[in-house]
């Protein structure tokens, strides 16, 4: 696969961010198994991760996980398995595939065992777990990103790399 296919095509959506809430790990765990349920040993890793994965951390109100395959070109192997559990399959593109409910209040994302992302993701994750400077650093930014008129969330998101790539040099450094 060279392309990226977005199911139902881009979408225009309100940005809106709030305070932590501390039911959003329940939330995660609810869908972790869930999935876990669907895919079995399929899923080599499940992870809570992005915003609503740090306590005490401002986020959109949307719980991503993070769901690790031996081969994400195998869809055969999960993607059934996701849509059978309530999911509908949104990204199509190269090294990651995104699901989420029907109400889109949860994103997963699958990627390949290997997938330099998915480190990416989790030194974040754990930066802003222990780092207070560096989670109230994100939390401005996203609150002032937020408060602009965005094309789509991919472009909300694509606003935030600058300050989630210092983020992730820290986080590195810490390690």
């Amino acid at each position: 696969m060279t392309a990226t296919e977005i199911i139902g095509g881009t979408e225009k959506r309100e940005i809106v961010v709030v305070d932590a809430d501390p039911s959003w790990g329940e939330q995660y765990a609810d869908h972790e198994r869930r999935i876990c349920s669907a895919l079995g040993t399929v899923a080599v890793q499940v992870e809570h991760i992005g915003s609503t994965s740090v306590p005490g951390l401002a986020a959109k109100p949307i719980i991503d996980v993070l769901v690790v395959v031996d081969d994400l070109t195998d869809e055969q192997a999960y993607l059934p398995p996701l849509l059978a559990a309530g999911y509908a399959l949104r990204v199509r593109e190269p090294g990651h595939r995104l699901v989420r409910t029907p109400q889109r209040d949860v994103h997963v994302h699958v990627l390949e065992v290997g997938d330099p992302a998915i480190e990416d993701y989790l030194v974040l994750r754990d930066r802003l777990r222990r780092d207070d400077d560096d989670r109230e650093l994100y939390a401005r930014t996203k609150r002032a990103l937020a408060s602009r008129d965005w094309p789509s969330m991919d472009a909300y998101s694509d606003a935030k790399t600058g300050v989630i790539r210092a983020i992730l040099h820290r986080g590195r450094g810490s390690r």
